[in-house]
């Protein structure tokens, strides 16, 4: 593949479209704290306050010339799963891209183990990250982190097209520097070296991912105390949380509602697919989710269904799950999605609520989809004899089980039935008009 052509190279002047972020409109923002906690929001909830850090303009134009970077130290690296024989309750089956799945359940290596009864094998993609920043043109000074794929002469041609997908996905969703979603991971640039590698650069507006969020808010579960001297410490505590994960989810639906109302999919969400600027719980305030990961992302236009060769597996599914018509399948698209999102839900409702080993994201999907058949309520009897899982029940307890309620919905075993994201992002829970 020729790299990057759909590009063409910019000079400094295409800089000068600059816009500040801004939100995807006509959504239900999530309230701050109670007062107990924060000052009291302004009418227009969190999300109009003064931030401690503004993101810096932007361009909605794209660097392509390696000069414009300087590249710093290795960040670390990861890869995907091939899954080749996994079933799934959920009509259709699991996203699941031409044979390739993102670790995107946020695994630790022990749980993959546990997945060697489903044939799993290391997918040929590695991709590498280091930590850079520009050093020319208008932009100068902003950190980035560069997301490195293997070029073709290393024998990853499916890099390649992962590569090219994830840079027109970004470029087509900022194309408009008026209307830029900041839920989602901007791209700075692209730029293929001498060996074939494509490299993209993103703003570092955050390292951490929800799973790394998940992982030590479970490892502090494991390593606590009771306070004696103050037995509201951990209710006190168990609020922050709360308040934290809830708008982890609301950010992330932010963005997600972005890219449906754009007729792109994202087709790899979870927890290592959205990317944190904090993991402090008390600086929960000033929380910035952001979708990455948009290399399996699909087009959902009507000229585009059914095109793509990273999107065969979708379109099958769709088929297998009976939707002929372009309608049909794009509301399976969407649906499809929305179980990825709520498969990110539970995950977020009980992983960071449980002691580090208690619940894993593996355990938890075979509970929801093999041993209880997506019966979401059946469930919850089930966790509510489990002494372990209490602080995770009653997380999906609040406002009379609204977090229940919106895994029922989301996790629908009929495709048809499962909600739009712009109705789960306006829904109670994810609001944060539970707290």
């Amino acid at each position: 593949m020729g790299g990057f052509s759909c590009l063409s190279p910019r000079n400094t002047s295409q800089f000068q479209a600059c816009a500040q972020w801004r939100r995807t409109p006509s959504v239900t923002m999530l309230k701050a704290l109670p007062a107990r906690f924060l000052s009291s929001p302004g009418p227009g909830g969190w999300r109009q306050r003064t931030r401690g850090r503004f993101p810096q303009p932007v361009s909605a134009a794209l660097m392509t010339d390696p000069a414009y970077f300087e590249v710093g130290r290795l960040l670390g690296s990861y890869g995907f799963m091939n899954i080749t024989s996994y079933s799934s309750s959920q009509s259709g089956g699991l996203p699941n891209v031409a044979g390739i799945q993102d670790l995107s359940l946020g695994y630790s290596q022990e749980e993959i183990e546990r997945l060697r009864v489903q044939n799993v094998g290391e997918g040929e993609v590695k991709i590498r990250l280091y930590e850079g920043r520009v050093v020319q043109g208008p932009l100068k000074g902003i950190e980035t982190v560069f997301k490195v794929y293997p070029g073709a002469i290393a024998g990853a041609s499916e890099a390649d097209l992962m590569a090219l997908n994830e840079l027109r996905t970004h470029a087509f969703l900022q194309k408009d520097a008026r209307d830029i979603c900041e839920n989602i991971q901007f791209l700075l640039g692209a730029f293929e070296t001498a060996t074939g590698e494509q490299w993209l650069a993103f703003r570092d507006d955050g390292r951490y991912s929800a799973a790394d969020y998940a992982k030590i808010a479970s490892e502090m579960l494991l390593k606590e105390r009771p306070n004696y001297w103050n037995p509201y410490d951990r209710a006190y505590k168990m609020e922050f949380r709360r308040y934290f994960v809830l708008k982890l989810l609301n950010g992330a639906m932010c963005g997600l509602v972005h890219m449906h109302n754009h007729d792109r999919l994202h087709q790899s969400l979870g927890p290592s697919s959205v990317v944190l600027n904090t993991v402090a719980e008390k600086n929960g305030y000033y929380l910035l989710p952001q979708l990455r990961d948009l290399a399996f992302s699909v087009d959902i236009g009507y000229s585009s269904l059914g095109v793509g060769a990273l999107s065969d597996s979708l379109w099958r599914r769709a088929s297998a799950a009976g939707a002929s018509t372009p309608f049909e399948k794009r509301a399976f698209g969407v649906a499809d999605d929305i179980y990825g999102a709520g498969l990110l839900v539970a995950y977020m409702a009980f992983i960071p609520f449980c002691k580090a080993g208690i619940m894993d994201g593996i355990s938890l999907q075979r509970l929801l989809e093999n041993t209880f058949r997506l019966d979401i309520y059946a469930a919850r009897e089930y966790c509510l004899e489990d002494d372990q899982l209490s602080e995770a029940v009653l997380f999906l307890d609040l406002g009379d089980g609204a977090g229940w309620e919106l895994l029922q919905a989301m996790l629908n075993p009929d495709y048809r039935k499962r909600p739009t994201a712009e109705a789960v992002l306006n829904h109670r829970f994810i609001t944060g008009s539970v707290l």
